[in-house]
């Protein structure tokens, strides 16, 4: 728990240095402007082969209309939403995590649990959802990872979770939309 206290700190701080309390607020903000929740449908979550994914590539013009400004800056820039900012964080339906610039399923509710930290956290992805690469922004190295789809960024994955994978793949909500199951 100490670790996780002191990343939050000092991504705090980074962003803080990174950018103003202004732009916090308008992410903040465009957050908690949540569309209402997508009707229910039947979801496919079967593993993903890489071979199979048909990559999405858009202009950064059709990136913006498509994304909201938040998830626009996290998904095509890297940025990352603040903390408890997301509505995710309280989703607690049987459903599948969908990947808000794609619509990749990434996610089951199953995969999903409280890790304390203010954003949505995962023990597990749905295989082939996702790609990693070694970031350094912080200074140390981290495990990002990216859809596998349109490429969009959604997070760090972290060596401090639960049973049985030990993973917690740290998600920003932005990055996300939650489809429930069809009942």
């Amino acid at each position: 728990m100490q670790r996780r206290n002191f990343l939050t700190r000092i991504s705090t701080l980074f962003a803080g240095v990174a950018g103003t309390a202004a732009t916090t607020h308008v992410l903040a903000q465009a957050a908690s402007k949540v569309a209402p929740a997508a009707a229910p449908i039947e979801i496919d979550v079967t593993p993903v082969k890489a071979d199979k994914i048909v990559k999405l590539t858009l202009s950064d013009d059709e990136w913006k209309k498509r994304l909201s400004p938040a998830a626009y800056k996290v998904l095509r820039k890297e940025g990352t939403e603040p903390s408890g900012s997301s509505p995710l964080n309280a989703e607690k339906r049987k459903g599948t995590f969908v990947c808000a610039g794609c619509d990749l399923p990434v996610f089951t509710s199953e995969m999903k649990y409280e890790s304390g930290t203010g954003w949505p956290s995962f023990f597990d992805t749905i295989p082939g959802a996702f790609n990693t690469s070694t970031d350094f922004k912080l200074i140390y190295p981290r495990t990002e990872y990216h859809c596998a789809r349109c490429g969009g960024h959604h997070g760090h994955v972290f060596n401090d979770g639960p049973k049985p994978t030990g993973k917690r793949w740290c998600n920003n909500g932005v990055s996300l939309k939650f489809v429930p199951v069809k009942v």
